[in-house]
């Protein structure tokens, strides 16, 4: 599996914000760097899936990293945003690093200052990806 470090990535600069009666965080990203829906995100060594969406101001919104993409569509499951958040020492107001792995499908999180290495994810073959869309269908 190919690797890629973050030098070698488009990297963004994504707003800390508070949301919901929880206060728990979430990145609030440029608009155009991620696409609505479940993306692949690998932060600390570890792979997560994100819902990103618009919110209610237009902002684009990634609220969750979840441990597969069926569990960030649903929501169900344990949500490791607010523990990777204070993990690398941020908090609400600060920025996180958004690196463009594969544009579309897979992305990087990491600290500012921090680097990172990350696996450059397989594409599925035409047959398998079809398969998947008539699941998610």
């Amino acid at each position: 599996m190919p690797s890629v470090s973050a030098d070698g990535c488009e990297t963004v600069r994504a707003s800390i914000e508070r949301a919901g009666a929880l206060d728990r965080p979430k990145l609030v990203v440029p608009e155009g760097v991620l696409p609505e829906g479940v993306v692949r995100v690998d932060a600390d060594e570890t792979t997560y899936h994100a819902p990103v969406e618009v919110g209610l101001g237009g902002d684009v919104e990634l609220r969750g990293l979840y441990d597969n993409a069926r569990l960030a569509r649903t929501g169900e499951g344990e949500n490791h945003l607010a523990e990777w958040v204070e993990s690398v020492g941020l908090e609400a107001g600060r920025s996180a690093l958004v690196d463009v792995v594969v544009e579309g499908e897979q992305y990087g999180l990491r600290a500012p200052g921090d680097t990172a290495v990350y696996d450059v994810m397989d594409e599925p073959d035409d047959s398998l990806a079809s398969i998947a869309e008539d699941l998610d269908g």
